[in-house]
């Protein structure tokens, strides 16, 4: 890796790594998980979570507790609306207009990233990834 230097009014910051926060823990090094509509729901290991989806076809979360997020006021699930303060009442930890996710269709290839913490799919199948 090389090294990054910002210049700032005359200051120069040094970071003499780049990647990830913690690079010991990328995308799926904690692990990761298959699932398809005909599975039981997934849940990741004890204090742990799943950081990122990838649909492996087409994929349906189930309507109730299909996509369950560690905090859903701010990454996307079925049960309640991440990010749905009414506009102009944005906050520094929260935005507006968000939806729930639901009887959505994420088309294969496709990843997403978040924090989940149980995943049921309703159609389709996937690969969840721990972090």
């Amino acid at each position: 890796m090389s090294d990054l230097k910002i210049t700032h009014a005359g200051t120069v910051q040094t970071q003499d790594r780049q990647g990830p926060a913690n690079p010991e823990a990328i995308i799926g090094q904690a692990g990761s998980a298959y699932t398809t509509a005909s599975s039981d729901e997934i849940v990741p290991p004890l204090n742990q979570v799943f950081v990122a989806i990838t649909m492996l076809e087409d994929t349906v979360f189930d309507s109730s507790e299909g996509l369950v997020a560690e905090d859903a006021e701010k990454f996307i699930n079925t049960e309640d609306a991440a990010h749905d303060l009414a506009s102009g009442s944005e906050s520094s930890v929260e935005g507006s207009g968000g939806i729930v996710v639901d009887s959505v269709s994420f088309p294969k290839g496709i990843t997403i990233y978040g924090r989940w913490i149980a995943i049921d799919v309703l159609t389709g199948s996937c690969l969840a990834y721990v972090g």
